[in-house]
């Protein structure tokens, strides 16, 4: 089974790539494109690491990476020419469909979850499954010819941009930072601020630790183990509260610091690129009053519930 696991995602993995790939040689095809040569490498190469970075030296994944940084740090990745839409189709298709275009979202979050506690293969793998499910769904519905799935996948690509690539660093990043010890330097220095043995200023230290580092991170799993281990077992579970109830709320608080950074891309960054709004930050702003209610919420249920 775990054989099976690994070859379904490695295959979800190449899939990505070959439609990033695919970008790379629309980009380079457009002669008007101001960055052509610049974009279309980004492209490429981040095709290469999806498709194929576990069969190559993991020093060169790296040196692509770098490569790819490079190429962000001096603006050479923008959005080339897209495929146009006819906005009469697209008014006949919405009165045609109607309600029935959010079949597909719910569809993929149900099979999902589905698969993921109702059979061994997993979150990850439960939602590239449901993914190419919900594709299907979306072409027997629209009737879309397979040039306009590969036309809608690049609009996405593009739009995205860079920011598409955060979520993975920012995880790797995680991890790097478990490994050298940020986590006992962030206790050392929380130490000196919060009183030994005063539950509240523990609870307060690690949601809020919490809430911050994601902001940092732009993702609550990375900011999490070296949070937890930092703050959250010293201060507070050493001080008797539940690990679970303790846990659980401090990965909750920090989605709170997710609604509060340009960092979370995936939440905060896609939906203004998507929509091309103004104000790129303006996700966040309409986000913020709420985010703040459930940090000192959080606060509270942690003090009261997990001790």
């Amino acid at each position: 089974m775990e054989s099976l696991i690994n070859n379904l995602l490695e295959f979800f993995y190449i899939l990505i790539g070959l439609l990033l790939m695919t970008t790379a040689a629309r980009v380079f095809m457009d002669k008007t494109h101001p960055t052509r040569m610049g974009t279309s490498l980004f492209w490429m190469l981040l095709g290469i690491v999806f498709a194929f970075g576990n069969f190559i030296p993991f020093m060169i994944d790296g040196i692509i990476i770098l490569v790819m940084g490079v190429l962000t740090l001096f603006k050479q990745v923008q959005i080339g020419k897209l495929a146009e839409l006819n906005e009469a189709e697209s008014e006949a298709a919405s009165k045609r469909i109607g309600a029935w275009i959010f079949l597909p979202c719910i569809l993929l979050a149900a099979l999902a979850v589905g698969i993921a506690q109702l059979t061994p293969l997993g979150g990850q793998v439960g939602i590239g499954l449901a993914s190419i499910g919900s594709l299907l769904v979306v072409i027997f519905i629209t009737k879309a010819k397979p040039k306009t799935v590969l036309d809608d996948s690049d609009r996405m690509i593009q739009q995205v941009g860079t920011t598409g690539i955060l979520p993975q660093l920012l995880a790797a990043l995680g991890v790097i930072f478990t490994q050298a010890g940020v986590g006992t330097v962030i206790s050392n220095g929380i130490s000196t601020v919060v009183p030994e043995g005063n539950r509240l200023a523990g609870v307060v230290a690690y949601c809020l630790g919490m809430v911050i580092f994601t902001m940092i991170m732009g993702n609550g799993f990375a900011a999490f183990t070296v949070i937890t281990a930092g703050i959250g077992v010293p201060f507070v579970m050493m001080q008797g509260a539940d690990p679970v109830v303790a846990g659980a709320l401090a990965m909750t608080a920090g989605f709170c610091g997710t609604l509060l950074t340009p960092m979370a891309a995936n939440f905060n960054a896609l939906p203004a690129a998507l929509l091309e709004m103004k104000d790129t930050n303006g996700v966040i702003r309409a986000q913020a009053p709420l985010a703040i209610l459930m940090i000192l919420i959080h606060i509270v249920l942690m003090y009261f519930w997990a001790f």
